[in-house]
């Protein structure tokens, strides 16, 4: 059992950055695979990147491979989405997630894989 809280997201101009932070209780996120998702009006959710228990392994989707970047600070048990060169195609709320167990076999990227849920921060990128 743990209980994630998504912050940081807000309104942002094409092309600019924004941080997202994933904070943990409960549990501590080094125990769990740890994916971050969107969801746009309309469309169904899509995983965007994913960050292994040992923070080891990666996976990005290709609308973000380069631009974004997961990452985790074990000592305050957060997990952060680097975005940078934002369009408005990034628009959406973003949530993270946590998994007890990907398998080899296991999609990263697919939020069936995952147990836990925060409430999800809205980003939106517009002029």
């Amino acid at each position: 059992q743990v209980q994630l809280v998504e912050s940081g997201g807000g309104l942002v101009q094409p092309g600019g950055s924004m941080t997202l932070s994933c904070v943990g209780s409960g549990r501590i996120l080094v125990n769990y695979g740890i994916g971050w998702f969107r969801q746009a009006p309309g469309k169904e959710r899509e995983g965007v990147s994913f960050l292994s228990a040992s923070g080891g392994g990666t996976h990005y989707a290709d609308s973000v491979k380069g631009r974004f970047t997961i990452s985790r600070d074990n000592f305050k048990n957060t997990v952060f989405l680097q975005m940078n060169t934002l369009t408005p195609e990034d628009t959406a709320i973003y949530y993270c997630a946590a998994a007890e167990r990907l398998n080899s076999y296991s999609n990263p990227l697919d939020h069936t894989e995952y147990d836990y849920w925060g409430q999800g921060t809205q980003v939106t990128v517009s002029s």
